[in-house]
């Protein structure tokens, strides 16, 4: 299967999307991704995998500011994480995610 065909046929939407691309080892557009960038991956994916947890909500509340942030407005990801009983976003969220989303 040629590298376009692959690309065309792979899912490319979603977090999922890109997890299963990594784990082919191919990016979205079809291209193999070298080794030594799947090998610090892996290596930092690891070390992530073992690292204690210390709770859900934490790290809920850290991927709706880091992902709400590319696509909604600062006040209205701010009314909503009051609203489902998260802490507001806190200065630093807002100068690194919402500087960096405009």
């Amino acid at each position: 299967m040629s590298a376009e065909t692959q690309a065309s046929s792979q899912n490319t939407t979603g977090a999922d999307a890109v997890d299963a691309a990594i784990a082919k080892g191919i990016d979205l557009d079809g291209t193999p991704i070298p080794a030594e960038k799947l090998e610090l991956y892996n290596k930092i994916m690891a070390l992530e995998a073992n690292r204690q947890r210390s709770g859900v909500s934490n790290t809920m509340r850290s991927r709706i500011v880091r992902i709400g942030s590319k696509h909604i407005a600062k006040d209205e990801l701010n009314q909503m994480l009051t609203d489902a009983g998260f802490a507001p976003l806190k200065e630093k969220e807002i100068a690194f995610f919402m500087a960096a989303n405009k």
